[in-house]
């Protein structure tokens, strides 16, 4: 696979446990541009919120975060060793942290707050400002990146994303059941469709991808076709 001909920005939306950061991901090291994960942001704001009292008794203390959101640091590390793209909050490796249960039942809450949304924006435009990106997360294609080369919108059924994010915690010996898992999906999915800043919606010229029964190598091949079919690749 050669490299991308310019700089170029790949916006990949959809709904939770999608595999959009599985696929972000692969498609980064094929071509050897940046992945960012914009879900991995709101996370961290989260874990943030959840290990300094500012979600107590399931309610946000929105006064204070907005406060403190400034002393918020996120960064992405490639580890070499293990070929992964690590999440740093404030200097710390929390990759295994944000992606537990406390977390996941909290975070579309705190995605939801305007000003987190807006703060997370601005980061990660600046991100794309220079390089070439992929980034996945709810309003790539529709906020961050409207004028992205190719946007994509991922899918799946409940059913499908739940048993996949059910197999994730039976591998780190997380004792929850697969019907919380699955509330927590269509949880997560309701929150997104309905709130009020940058609501999870398909950009009017994003490609649709429902990988249900696709495999990680099937869904490269499709957005490389059309990464192809554009000329942004050779």
């Amino acid at each position: 696979m050669t490299d991308t001909n310019s700089k170029v920005v790949i916006a990949i939306d959809g709904y939770s446990s999608c595999g959009k950061s599985t696929v972000a991901k692969d498609l980064a090291k094929l071509l050897n541009i940046i992945f960012i994960d914009s879900g991995a942001m709101y996370r961290c704001v989260t874990l943030y919120a959840l290990e300094n009292n500012i979600i107590k008794g399931g309610g946000i203390d929105e006064d204070l975060l907005q406060k403190v959101l400034s002393e918020i640091t996120i960064s992405f590390k490639f580890d070499a060793q293990t070929k992964a793209n690590d999440t740093y909050l404030n200097g710390k490796l929390v990759e295994d942290k944000i992606r537990g249960l406390d977390v996941s039942n909290h975070v579309s809450a705190i995605s939801a707050l305007g000003f987190v949304r807006k703060k997370m924006v601005e980061l990660q435009q600046k991100m794309g400002e220079t390089d070439s990106i992929v980034m996945d997360g709810r309003d790539i294609g529709t906020v961050v990146f409207p004028h992205a080369d190719l946007k994509l919108f991922m899918t799946a059924s409940p059913h499908i994303r739940a048993e996949r994010r059910f197999k994730e915690y039976k591998e780190k010996n997380e004792r929850i059941s697969f019907e919380e898992v699955l509330e927590n999906v269509r949880k997560r999915d309701h929150i997104d469709e309905t709130r009020k800043e940058s609501p999870l919606r398909k950009a009017a010229d994003a490609i649709v991808l429902d990988n249900g029964e696709m495999s990680k190598e099937e869904q490269l091949d499709f957005i490389v076709r059309e990464l192809r079919n554009r000329k942004l690749i050779q």
